[in-house]
């Protein structure tokens, strides 16, 4: 018994030594884990503090240095332009590089650059714009970039100006499919070059800060790259600090009006006579798209960074009341042989012969189903028109109709040829596109002119006020104005020949970049004349 008692301890024993050697175990290691993280955590301190201090110790110099690398890059460029032999794009990039470096980034641009780089390049640029200054004015050149755009216009330009030696490109940040009708072309396209993606755009922004030095947007809420950068922007920097940033930055900033509420209240633009346009209009009601509150923040937001501002028919009320705001037809301009008379008609767009003294009567809307209310009213003065026409056709006068709708405007031009009057706006006060294209083909228009707003542009530049063809009609004359123009034909030929005349001196392509080439290189001399007359 005493045997087995024995047994029983000593296995008891062993059990308990067992569990204490592992017990025992568990502790060393665990001191000795703690241990060893302590000095390799210490160790590795140590090693990332160092690295740091290393990094720090090179990011401070080198931002030490930036104020003398700037200066001494500045007097280097203008050693070269004193000798005409500035390279002012490879220039450029060594600027970037420059600031690159200074920012902690890598120097190399050859790799597609990550959102966290480009955005500290943004920040980098943002913080430092007054130290960065001039060396982007020293840089300064006839390059300009049109940022969006406005029909076809600054397409036109921008060919005019190359062919007098400027950089010009045209970048469309339209994504609108529907949009695309209306352009007739582009050198950069948001979605192919470049992405519509946040790198994709910022990457396109600052690669633009080096490659221009006039930045030319259009239409009311299109001073934007593209609205991805403008959400991250406004997120991490506040709102349209990319656009303040073109400024802090020595870029000149051009702006083209395009619009009743373009800066105008819908109070003050409704109060136009002799009938308002507003009460027609079907955006009249629809605060997000016209109300005085957004039309206003506009305008107060686009006169702090315009430093030139483009307008044409005299809308001087509100924000368009402002030194830099001219009237600059030239802006408004088109290819003088696309929109030629005597264009060659394809098969598609050719109309019957007209044998039987057919008056064909040309009147569109663009977007006409979103612009035009239920009852078929609309700013065009279609509710006016159409009553109108059907009111001499039940007289026996032959008259036809072309109202084209969808037709890409490069193409709808071999209709308009086709037409003998061209039907405009009654109650607006000025004219648009159409009728630009309408001069061009050597049509008569008939359109209503404001007295205040020609008064206004007569003020700048008289000659255009004299010279203007438009037949003038509203609401009222319009039957009597429309009647004459019918049953004279040779009338209409003589305000066409005049019309085309007219056309060519003002809204050519030539005329375009002739006017601008002054505009823009009065602009980049920094003189102040601009603020008060051309």
């Amino acid at each position: 018994m005493k045997y087995k008692e024995f047994i029983k301890r000593l296995l008891n024993t062993k059990k308990i030594s067992k569990e204490l050697e592992k017990e025992l175990k568990e502790k060393l290691e665990n001191e000795l884990k703690e241990k060893l993280e302590n000095e390799l955590r210490e160790k590795l301190e140590n090693e990332l503090r160092e690295k740091l201090e290393n990094e720090h110790l090179i990011r401070f110099k080198s931002l030490n240095e930036l104020p003398i690398r700037i200066n001494k890059f500045c007097t280097s460029v203008d050693i070269e332009k004193s000798q005409n032999n500035l390279d002012v794009e490879q220039r450029s990039k060594e600027l970037r590089q420059i600031v690159r470096l200074a920012a902690g980034l890598p120097v190399s641009l050859t790799e597609p650059l990550s959102v966290n780089d480009l955005i500290t390049e943004f920040r980098f640029h943002h913080a430092l714009a007054d130290t960065l200054r001039p060396a982007f004015q020293a840089l300064t050149s006839r390059r300009v970039l049109y940022c969006g755009q406005c029909y076809y216009n600054p397409w036109y330009l921008s060919r005019a100006l190359r062919s007098i030696g400027w950089k010009a490109d045209l970048y469309n940040w339209d994504t609108n499919v529907k949009d695309q009708i209306f352009y007739h072309g582009q050198d950069f396209q948001l979605g192919d070059n470049p992405s519509n993606t946040l790198e994709g755009i910022l990457d396109f922004y600052l690669n633009s800060l080096y490659s221009y030095d006039i930045i030319h947007f259009s239409n009311a809420e299109g001073i934007t790259y593209g609205v991805l950068l403008d959400r991250a922007i406004q997120e991490k920097f506040g709102e349209f600090q990319n656009i303040y940033l073109l400024k802090a930055l020595g870029k000149k900033i051009v702006y083209s009006n395009n619009g009743c509420r373009d800066g105008v209240s819908q109070s003050s633009f409704a109060k136009w006579g002799p009938e308002s346009v507003c009460s027609i209009c079907k955006w009249q009601y629809e605060p997000t798209v016209c109300s005085d509150e957004k039309n206003l923040a506009w305008g107060r937001f686009r006169n702090s960074v315009a430093d030139f501002q483009i307008l044409l028919g005299g809308n001087r009320i509100d924000y368009n009341d402002d030194p830099r705001a001219h009237e600059v037809p030239e802006f408004y301009c088109l290819d003088q042989k696309l929109w030629h008379p005597e264009i060659k008609i394809p098969k598609k767009h050719l109309l019957p012969t007209n044998n039987h003294g057919i008056i064909r009567l040309y009147h569109a809307i663009g977007n006409r189903k979103e612009r035009t209310k239920n009852d078929g009213v609309n700013i065009k003065s279609s509710h006016i028109y159409l009553p109108l026409i059907e009111k001499l056709r039940s007289e026996g006068m032959q008259i036809e109709m072309i109202e084209p709708v969808g037709i890409p405007n490069k193409e709808v031009r071999f209709l308009q040829a086709q037409a003998d009057i061209f039907l405009e706006m009654l109650t607006y006060g000025w004219f648009g596109a159409n009728a630009r294209e309408a001069m061009m083909l050597g049509k008569p228009v008939i359109c209503y002119i404001r007295p205040e707003w020609l008064e206004s542009l007569r003020k700048e530049i008289p000659d255009y006020a004299e010279e203007l063809p438009i037949i003038n009609a509203t609401p009222k004359t319009v039957e009597s104005v429309l009647r004459d123009l019918i049953e004279n034909s040779e009338k209409r030929l003589a305000i066409g020949k005049r019309s085309r005349e007219f056309a060519l001196k003002w809204h050519s392509m030539n005329a375009a970049g002739k006017r601008f080439d002054k505009i823009y290189s009065t602009l980049l001399s920094d003189d102040t004349i601009l603020q008060t007359k051309i």
